[in-house]
């Protein structure tokens, strides 16, 4: 029987300045503004039927509610600093992109340019802030 001294991988030295390097990156006053922003993307996509006034698209509105939700969650709850340059931001920008495309995809044709108009702005903030946080996670890594 032997007993082993190693520490456990998440100990180790060269991951613990990783997360550490990530979480500098992640916790400036830019990170904190796109998670603010992506916060607010979500709320703003999951009201947006009944704010713009296609509510009555019933299948596009429970998109949005849906979608909203899950950005706003996942952007304010979710993840500790270092998930959230990577899988967070990732998953982020496929709700952004998802956003652009629901209009047509969900309901198959758009007959209102505001519904169109709302859903590509909130769909490109927030593929925009995904990508600014993936981007600043991954240079502030290699900075730092």
């Amino acid at each position: 029987m032997s007993t082993s001294t190693s520490s456990p991988i998440e100990q180790h030295p060269d991951i613990m300045e990783m997360h550490a390097r990530s979480e500098r990156a992640t916790t400036g006053v830019v990170g904190q503004a796109a998670e603010a922003l992506g916060v607010l993307c979500g709320v703003y996509l999951a009201a947006s039927p009944w704010i713009v006034g296609f509510s009555d698209l019933t299948a596009l509105a429970t998109s949005n509610l849906i979608t909203g939700v899950a950005l706003a969650l996942l952007m304010g709850v979710f993840g500790n600093p270092y998930e959230r340059t990577h899988a967070m931001s990732w998953a982020a920008f496929c709700i952004g992109v998802w956003t652009i495309v629901a209009p047509w995809a969900v309901t198959g044709a758009v007959d209102t340019t505001r519904t169109i108009t709302s859903n590509v702005i909130v769909g490109a903030v927030a593929c925009l802030m995904a990508l600014g946080l993936a981007l600043r996670g991954v240079i502030g890594i290699r900075r730092l």
